[in-house]
Formats: structure tokens, C-alpha cells, sequence
């Protein structure tokens, strides 16, 4: 082992960015050498080699999955994990945090903007966490560079969490917070009323909830960015048995979610609420899903994405083979994840406006 690759280990075994961002300027077999010694022994031969050796050093400092037994401590350990790795955010002109009064509650949110003194669409994007981690500053930097690539508005939203609330509640709010939006098109100045919702992971599944709910409705939103979405509560596909161990998204992960979201408030693992694959998927707005390859939700997206095009709903499905679970919040790491996200941005507003 080089003193190079020596040192890399050190750092990595700290936790810090800096030794993240030097470890993904190494050449890839330099990764899968690396990744090795750490004792990553998951045999996945076509997943991204930086990504190996990240996971090697989670399971070497035993942070195996994101959720555990207290949610509160989950949401500390995911807070701080976001924070170690964060540098220099993507510019965007204005980012502002407002409060929004909405029906349900009063909530947070960010808006960005990369052209304040233009009119543009906006994206309303839910974070990721398993509705029970994350929010408006792990997600900071995926909306900074939606914003500034889609050259579209962000407005985040900080959503009330499980399991202190229940999923009628938490879509409820979220649902209540597009409909601000629409609400207030005028003041936000939005390009021709053009609304979409957007999210990673339980965001997805929040987005594509909202968007079935919404349904004629005059809010209803005219696009939605499915990022590796859960859809599926209650069947347990390929991917899910093939990629559950080693990998950011754990089965233990699961089945804490599915305590947390669904189990606690007695709803049921088909119900369209938490899962829309069983939803209707008539008039739908049209959809633009990314799966990972290395994901236990991969399948279930997959799926999700005929689902939509088999009831006449206009869709575009992405894969990205080498990546896993949660790549969009690695952006200030990995050039790699940057650069697919980027690409994602870009290639979402292209269809948004082929299909608006």
C-alpha cells in the first residue's frame, strides 16, 4: 500500500470531504485496489469503484444504512454526514428562505432563482430521507444545481417528517404547498403558470403522490422528476434481494421506513397514499424517472415508468448503470455524480418543454 493511498485511508477513516474529493481524482483501479484493502467484499463488479470504497469505509466505522431504531439520532447522523462533505456551493443569484402558510401548517421552504429578474418555470422539489431524514440544507446543493441547470426556480420544501406525522399529514402538506405555489404564480412570477414536481427517493414518491392527487385540479402540475422513487411498499422485487446489503440503501432501512411511515399509522402497503404504483395513473402529468442500477428500488421504478406509458401518460426512463442509491447528494465528492446530476437537470427541461 502507497503512503498515498495510506494517507486517503486516514483521512477517509475521519470522515472528511477534502480526503473524498482526492480519493475521486484517483484512477478507477486505483479506487478498486483501495477498496479492497479497506475490505469492501461486496461482489458488485460493475458499480462505481469511488463508490465502493465510500461504502468500505461506512461498514469499517459501522454506519450500515441511514435509519435506525431513533429517528431523531438518524436525522443528526444524516445532517452531519451531508455537512462533512459539503464545499463551495453552486452559485445561483438569489436563495432565499420563506415561511409558507398553508392549510396544514406553517411550513419552510427555500426558493432559488438563477435569474431574478426573469420570469421562469418552477420546480417544487421534495427531499429524500425515507420521510424521516433530510431537508432543506442536506438537499442545498441538488437545488442549487437543478436551478442554476434547468434554468428553472427551486422552491424546497421543508416537510413535516415521520414518524411524528402521518402520511395523510405529510402529503397533505406537501400537496398544500403546490397549491401555494399556484396560488401565488403572480408574485413568484412564474413563465406562463409552468408548475412541476420534483424529488429523490421518498421525494419522488411525494412528487408522483401529489401529482395523482392533483389531478384536475387547477394546481396540478404539469411535469414531475422521479429520481429513484419508492412506489412500491408492499412487493419485494429482484433488485431489492440483489442489491440490499453493502450499498447505501439497506433491507434494514426498509423496514425501519416501513415502520415509521406506514406500520405506526396503520396504513396499508398498497395504499396509493404510500404507494402510488396502485394508484390511478390516468392523466397523469407527464413523467421523467431516473433509477441507479446498484438500487433496491430500481425494479419498482422500472416498473412504476411502464405503469405510467401503459395508461397514456408521456415518459422518459434513465438509468444509470455504476451508480446506487442517493448519488445526487454525492455531488460535492464525486465528479462523476455531479456530472450525471447536471446532465439530469439539463435533459429534465428539455422534455418539460417538448411536453408542456
Amino acid at each position: 500500500m502507497t503512503a498515498f493511498n495510506q494517507k486517503i485511508q486516514t483521512l477517509l477513516d475521519k470522515g472528511q470531504g477534502p480526503a473524498a474529493r482526492a480519493l475521486d481524482k484517483l484512477p478507477r483501479l486505483a479506487q478498486e485496489s483501495l477498496a479492497k484493502i479497506l475490505g469492501y467484499s461486496y461482489q458488485y463488479p460493475d458499480l462505481d469503484s469511488f463508490t465502493k470504497c465510500m461504502m468500505a469505509v461506512q461498514i469499517k466505522q459501522g454506519r450500515i444504512g441511514f435509519i435506525g431504531s431513533d429517528p431523531i439520532d438518524s436525522r443528526r447522523q444524516f445532517d452531519t454526514q451531508m455537512l462533512a462533505i459539503r464545499q463551495k456551493s453552486t452559485e445561483v443569484d438569489s436563495v432565499e428562505d420563506i415561511r409558507l402558510p398553508l392549510q396544514s401548517g406553517t411550513i419552510f421552504a427555500r426558493h432559488y432563482h438563477p435569474a431574478p429578474n426573469k420570469k421562469l418555470p418552477l420546480l417544487v422539489f421534495y427531499h429524500g430521507g425515507g420521510f424521516v431524514v433530510g431537508g432543506l440544507d442536506t438537499h442545498d446543493e441538488v437545488c442549487r444545481i437543478l436551478a442554476k441547470y434547468a434554468k428553472v426556480q427551486v422552491l424546497s420544501i421543508d416537510y413535516p417528517l415521520a414518524p411524528e406525522v402521518s402520511p395523510q399529514h405529510l402529503i397533505q402538506s406537501c400537496e398544500d404547498a403546490l397549491a401555494w405555489v399556484y396560488q401565488n404564480r403572480r408574485q413568484l412570477k412564474i413563465l406562463k403558470n409552468r408548475i412541476a414536481v420534483a424529488g429523490d427517493s421518498a421525494g419522488g414518491n411525494i412528487s408522483t403522490v401529489v401529482a395523482q392527487r392533483s389531478v384536475n385540479k387547477p394546481y396540478a402540475p404539469q411535469a414531475q422528476l422521479l429520481i429513484y422513487p419508492t412506489v412500491d411498499f408492499k412487493s419485494r422485487h429482484p433488485s431489492f434481494y440483489a442489491y440490499n446489503e453493502g450499498l447505501v440503501l439497506t433491507d434494514s432501512d426498509i423496514n425501519y421506513v416501513t415502520q415509521y411511515y406506514a406500520t405506526q399509522h396503520n396504513v396499508e402497503l398498497d395504499d396509493p397514499i404510500i404507494s402510488p404504483t396502485y394508484g390511478n395513473l390516468r392523466k397523469n402529468p407527464p413523467a421523467f424517472v431516473i433509477t441507479a442500477g446498484h438500487d433496491v428500488l430500481h425494479d419498482e421504478a422500472k416498473i412504476y415508468s411502464y405503469k405510467l406509458r401503459q395508461n397514456g401518460v408521456k415518459m422518459h426512463y434513465e438509468e444509470y448503470p455504476d451508480q446506487t442509491h442517493g448519488f445526487i447528494n454525492l455531488t460535492p465528492i464525486s465528479k462523476k455524480a455531479k456530472r450525471y446530476t447536471i446532465e439530469i437537470s439539463k435533459n429534465f427541461r428539455k422534455f418539460w418543454d417538448k411536453n408542456s
